[in-house]
């Protein structure tokens, strides 16, 4: 049977010392909670910390403590020290993740120390899933505390389905490149399948920082890395719907909004509610809140501000100050309006029960969410899920990944204090009609992509791409393919090799210049020209001036400019149809215009051709300039019997008689050869996948769309094959 298993920092169940017992209860927070409901449903085993140090635990007691998680919750623990406590989960996710991430880099720690314990940590976890895990099970692993994961299983387990879910925002590249730590963050990532954020903002920045500094393009969200096809995409998280819009007909909650509802009296209810994090923007609220009271005299004594403010990561400095700064805010401005039988706010320090919670949403008439940066907010959810009746008021800060969804919310700047006095004085004036007309459509959205829609279409995604890496990998160059290509290479009298040069025998270069053949190519290529039964021939874009010199000491045939020229062996030059280039004065001002317009960018002319090159370029801005500069090309060129092709990292300007194939063919026509192989990497070697015969081998450099009949996963495995059967 296959197993989920959800991998998190933290176990939905923490385990507290009493004395020399031990309690065990529910966490609190907004993954545990929310999928709590999720992973009851499927047959999973939850893997994470219990919140407990492992210092003062003995093995006796570790087993116990297995033994009835397993048992009662079937979760798995990660026990950690009070020393990876601090430095990993203190430190390096929250000193330095969680602050860079949510756009706060003044606050980040850029700490070698901090790093190696995430790193180590990273690998405890994967150790601990070893001993768990089997062939068939998903992974699912959960958060900023574990983006090492996906690679480290994925180096242990290749062929196991992982998801990943990142619950925070993912930053632009421009701040995300603060990271020193950056490509590995990056690399651990794409150790998953299918890559998931809350919004598509997120995925953009994440797919923008793998362009920019791993050089990966994507398509529709999928990213090729090495033989795998890596999917990535939004998921907004939605809530257990039901368990809030059900929540006042509980008899205990019953009681509750009761007891608030005496309490409050007649005064109109404000409910803000957040952990105590800088992300939240709660001293920005309680200022737009005293600026509504001075600008509103009316609504004094009539309005209660209820402020619950959940300690969070109290051993931080930056915590304690904040919790500092909100204490001496409630208190100015309580101080200045509140009156005998009035306080202007509630405020509460402490993280609430459920039934306490539920009540609240439901006494409250307006639900003030404004963070600075938020991955999503949940609690903006719960609140307008409670509001069956359809009266109630969210106020919701643009920078939440939640105002995507519940748009129909008045929608504000955080960081605008006008705006959010203005929302307040909105809130409590807009008519019930309006209310329950934008309660309602935003309550039917949330119950329709609930936690558990939500949970079951990242499952659905994660199986859609493992599918179709099935789908590739049914055609990836595997041992029986090369066992089968070698005795037929051995039976051959005849044999024709020919083989693509950038992308397929050497790695691209910033400058073509640059990427000359190296010593072990050499001699593979002396290996295989120097026996008799082979002919070798290179078909490359390259012109015949460089072939010539890299390769004009070689028993080899070479093709220059994608086939404007071909040289057999022991013969010269010579080209396969007349060219013409007048053409190229038409077209060098065009290619000059981007060059201007793309720094780093350059032209390289050929004999019958133009290339516009941008691989030194910026990934963005090149990107589109290539789009921009096709289009223009391609019209320009719809009457010159021209070509316009694009390969990796160039735009190559040509006549259309020219192509690869036309080259290979001229050889494959010489004999009846008995062996043929032919490998590329780019659109150009299509031509010649096109005009091979039925029993040829034909390999392809990467995963991709092609008329090949094997992919093959990098320069280092062509080699390695020409190698074998060469008899290197």
């Amino acid at each position: 049977m296959h197993r989920l298993l959800i991998v998190s920092n933290r176990l939905p169940i923490t385990i507290e010392k009493r004395n020399e017992s031990f309690r065990f209860r529910p966490s609190v927070g907004g993954l545990a909670t929310s999928l709590s409901s999720f992973y009851k449903s499927y047959h999973s085993i939850w893997i994470g910390w219990p919140g407990l140090p492992s210092d003062k635990i003995d093995r006796r007691t570790k087993r116990k403590i297995r033994e009835k998680l397993k048992n009662d919750f079937d979760a798995y623990p990660v026990f950690l020290s009070r020393k990876y406590i601090e430095m990993y989960y203190s430190g390096y996710c929250n000193k330095t993740i969680w602050p860079l991430f949510h756009g706060f880099m003044q606050y980040a720690v850029y700490d070698k120390y901090l790093w190696e314990s995430y790193k180590l940590v990273n690998k405890i976890f994967c150790n601990r899933i070893m001993r768990i895990v089997k062939p068939n099970d998903t992974i699912w692993i959960h958060d900023y505390h574990l983006m090492l994961l996906p690679k480290l299983i994925r180096e242990k387990l290749p062929k196991i389905s992982i998801g990943f879910f990142l619950h925070i925002p993912f930053p632009s590249y421009e701040i995300f490149r603060l990271l020193p730590s950056r490509k590995e963050i990056l690399e651990g990532i794409l150790g998953a399948d299918l890559i998931g954020f809350h919004t598509y903002d997120y995925a953009r920045h994440f797919l923008s920082s793998i362009r920019r500094l791993m050089d990966f393009k994507s398509t529709l969200g999928r990213i090729t890395v090495g033989n795998r096809v890596v999917k990535v995409d939004s998921f907004p998280m939605g809530i257990d719907y039901k368990r809030f819009a059900d929540s006042a007909n509980n008899p205990i909650i019953k009681k509750e909004i009761n007891r608030l509802r005496i309490k409050l009296g007649n005064r109109r209810t404000i409910l803000s509610i957040d952990r105590l994090d800088y992300t939240k923007g709660i001293p920005q609220r309680l200022l737009a809140f005293d600026a509504f009271l001075d600008m509103n005299p009316q609504y004094r004594e009539k309005i209660t501000l209820v402020l619950v403010a959940v300690p969070s990561r109290t051993k931080v400095e930056h915590y304690r100050l904040l919790k500092k700064e909100l204490d001496e805010l409630i208190g100015q401005i309580n101080g200045k309006y509140g009156t005998i039988g009035w306080v202007p706010i509630w405020y509460l320090y402490r993280s609430l029960p459920f039934h306490k919670l539920a009540a609240l949403y439901n006494v409250s008439d307006v639900c003030l969410v404004t963070p600075l940066r938020d991955g999503m907010n949940l609690i903006a959810k719960e609140f307008i899920a409670t509001k069956i009746k359809g009266k109630g008021v969210l106020i919701l800060s643009e920078m939440a990944g939640a105002a995507h969804e519940l748009c129909e919310a008045i929608i504000v700047n955080p960081n605008d204090r006008e705006s959010i006095t203005n929302a307040l004085k909105e809130a409590l004036i807009i008519s019930d009609e309006e209310q329950r007309r934008s309660n309602k459509i935003m309550q039917e959205r949330l119950q329709r992509y609930n936690v558990v829609r939500w949970a079951k279409d990242f499952m659905e995604g994660l199986s859609n791409i493992k599918t179709l890496q099935q789908t590739f990998h049914s055609n990836v160059f595997q041992y029986t393919d090369k066992k089968k290509l070698i005795q037929d290479y051995r039976k051959g009298k005849k044999r024709l090799n020919l083989l693509d040069y950038d992308g397929t025998l050497v790695a691209f270069s910033e400058r073509p210049e640059k990427a000359y053949p190296d010593v072990e190519i050499m001699r593979i290529l002396k290996n295989l020209t120097s026996n008799k039964k082979n002919e070798v021939v290179i078909i490359s874009g390259r012109n015949r001036k460089t072939l010539e010199k890299w390769f004009g000491n070689l028993n080899i045939g070479l093709v220059a400019e994608h086939g404007a020229w071909f040289k057999e062996i022991g013969r010269d030059w010579e080209n396969i149809v007349p060219l013409s280039i007048n053409w190229k004065e038409s077209i060098r001002p065009i290619l000059e215009f981007y060059v201007d317009r793309t720094p780093g960018s350059f032209i390289e002319e050929k004999e019958f051709a133009l290339v516009w090159h941008y691989r030194k370029a910026d990934p963005e801005l090149s990107s589109l300039r290539a789009k921009e500069q096709e289009d223009t090309l391609m019209h320009l060129t719809a009457n010159l019997n021209l070509k316009v092709l694009e390969g990796n990292k160039v735009i190559e300007i040509k006549d259309s008689s020219i192509n690869k194939g036309k080259a290979a063919f001229r050889w494959i026509s010489k004999k009846n050869w008995d062996f043929i192989l032919a490998i590329g990497d780019d659109r150009t070697d299509e031509d010649i996948f096109a005009t091979l015969p039925e029993t040829a081998y034909s390999i392809k450099v990467g995963l991709g769309p092609s008329q090949a009949k094997f992919y093959i996963e990098s320069i280092k495995s062509v080699r390695a094959l020409l190698k074998e059967i060469g008899g290197l």
